[in-house]
């Protein structure tokens, strides 16, 4: 169990993942840190638990209810990260610990991220790169890749990152239609009432949609042979959402089998652990889980995390509650 220097009089937090360097040290200038510690049964000192008043997260962190009871004096978990769905809730609401996020201020590079792997996996970048450093290119060229511009893009979630993806998929001169748990009448772009239904009219598929069990493999076979059937080129999945959404060995077997013409991953099921059979796709391109990961963006999400603490353990309103927690309008 490793501790902060802070003074011993300080607000107790616990961190159950690791602060990134851009909040670590006001963090434990401004509490007293404690690290989970895995040895321990409830992961807490029982001379320690009854003084942790706030949790710090990540966007993979888990924080079971039992946990969570085992923190009698618990008012907050801030999870730096938009995802949440490591993160019980509904335990958390019923002891009245508020849980936060840090949304909104990663949706640019989300989105530009998402129109990358696009770009990439369309025009096979990474093959590309692949193939001069190898000294390949006087020996021939690649095959023909395809065009993204003009082409129809489906979008699986329509939040305000998906929003971003589509506004930036109209500067590819892109068709956009989505689907969502309800349509969007504000919105311009066409509803579709299920994934499998717009993976059929898209050319690109593009995960964006929040994970846990509701969308737990929402993207299955029957998705993905829509998916390939699209069009003559057979379609891209692209996932910047959660690789829960995903079934992954339905996917493996998709690419392997050339239903699908490939894919863009940021995201994937056991991370970090990405299966051999999806490395070894040369069709596949694959990002270790970077879609906020630049300077601008992590400190944006630290410095939110941070305030949400602030503001809990200090009487003020919190910054951005989870939906879940969300004072009813």
């Amino acid at each position: 169990m490793s501790t902060s220097p802070s003074a011993a009089g300080s607000i107790a937090v616990l961190a159950v993942a690791k602060p990134s360097p851009l909040l670590a040290p006001r963090l434990n200038a401004a509490f007293e840190v404690h690290a989970l510690d895995a040895t321990l049964p409830a992961g807490v000192p029982a001379e320690t638990a009854p003084r942790i008043r706030a949790i710090f997260a990540s966007g993979e962190s888990r924080v079971s209810a039992e946990l969570i009871a085992n923190l009698p004096a618990l008012e907050i978990i801030s999870v730096m990260g938009v995802g949440y769905d490591g993160i019980d809730v509904a335990a958390a609401k019923a002891r009245g610990v508020v849980v936060t996020h840090t949304p909104d201020v990663l949706n640019d590079d989300v989105a530009d991220l998402a129109i990358g792997l696009m770009l990439s996996a369309a025009r096979q970048l990474p093959a590309a790169d692949r193939h001069v450093r190898a000294g390949l290119w006087p020996q021939g060229t690649l095959p023909l890749a395809r065009k993204m511009s003009g082409a129809r893009i489906g979008i699986v979630g329509m939040g305000r990152i998906g929003q971003a993806i589509a506004q930036r998929a109209l500067g590819f001169n892109m068709t956009v239609a989505y689907t969502a748990r309800s349509a969007k009448p504000r919105l311009p772009w066409a509803y579709l009432p299920d994934a499998a239904s717009l993976a059929a009219v898209s050319d690109f598929l593009v995960v964006i949609t929040p994970g846990g069990a509701g969308t737990r493999k929402l993207i299955n076979a029957e998705v993905l042979a829509a998916l390939g059937a699209s069009s003559p080129q057979k379609g891209i999945l692209v996932n910047v959402a959660r690789g829960s959404v995903v079934d992954e060995a339905a996917l493996i077997e998709a690419l392997e089998n050339g239903v699908i013409a490939g894919a863009g991953l940021d995201v994937f099921e056991t991370e970090p652990n990405v299966p051999e059979r999806l490395r070894a796709l040369p069709q596949v391109v694959l990002a270790p889980h970077i879609g906020s990961a630049t300077g601008q963006t992590r400190q944006a999400m630290a410095d939110l995390a941070f305030d949400n603490l602030q503001c809990q353990l200090s009487g003020q309103p919190v910054k951005t509650p989870v939906p879940e927690c969300r004072p009813a309008e």
